[in-house]
């Protein structure tokens, strides 16, 4: 998963790095609330219908940007637990999380069910957003088959050795939705992002100060089984 810190992007390469962001204690089962303010980018790769082909560019597309399914670090999202009315307020999309060029559409209709959080992704016109519609146009042609949310994690819950028994390490049980981006490749959104820290490294790393040590930090990773 990324973590977007005030300090850069990184992605966690284990679940035990991503509690060590979270400032949250693995040791401890059960729910427990979170207080921390990076944000989490989670991506669901996305599979259209036939029926969605055929749909207009105007008429927007219907996606699932989160689900309940186990990911491969072992985490869950609830999807019950999703708090949107923030980002209703301003619901656009964004092209791999880039806050730094226009939005490229919005989304329409968020839900909830029990099987995850979906909504209509509504691609910008052509005649005043010549990208935003070829982003479009994109993910019509299955060119482009991923979107990935970020949020803030509220409250996350430690399973009992019982009921992690089917792999699940860590579920997110409340969470508030910042953002929602087209991406080309899921599993890293960023251009620039900065190389995976196991838990090993990310201990270490946060024992530097931030912007002095930013050089070491790369020396660091590069010795470390990431």
């Amino acid at each position: 998963m990324i973590v977007r810190t005030k300090s850069g992007n990184y992605q966690a390469s284990t679940a035990n790095a991503l509690l060590a962001f979270l400032g949250v204690k693995k040791e401890t089962a059960g729910v427990q609330k979170v207080d921390s303010d990076v944000e989490l980018i989670a991506s669901v790769p996305f599979s259209m219908s036939k029926e969605q082909l055929s749909v207009s560019n105007e008429d927007g597309i219907a996606w699932t940007l989160s689900t309940f399914d186990l990911d491969r670090m072992g985490e869950r999202i609830d999807p019950t637990g999703w708090d949107f009315k923030q980002y209703m307020k301003n619901p656009i999309v964004e092209w791999s999380h880039r806050y730094d060029i226009p939005a490229i559409g919005k989304i329409d209709g968020l839900t909830i069910d029990d099987k995850g959080l979906h909504g209509i992704v509504v691609f910008n016109d052509k005649e005043y957003d010549p990208f935003g519609w070829s982003i479009g146009e994109r993910v019509k042609a299955g060119v482009i088959r991923a979107g990935s949310v970020g949020f803030r994690a509220l409250e996350i819950e430690i399973p009992s050795k019982e009921d992690s028994k089917d792999g699940t390490f860590l579920i997110f049980r409340k969470q508030e939705l910042l953002e929602f981006s087209m991406c080309n490749v899921p599993a890293n959104p960023y251009a620039l992002a900065k190389p995976m820290l196991n838990e090993k490294a990310y201990l270490q790393y946060e024992t530097m100060s931030n912007e002095k040590n930013s050089g070491l930090l790369w020396g660091l990773v590069s010795n470390n089984n990431v």
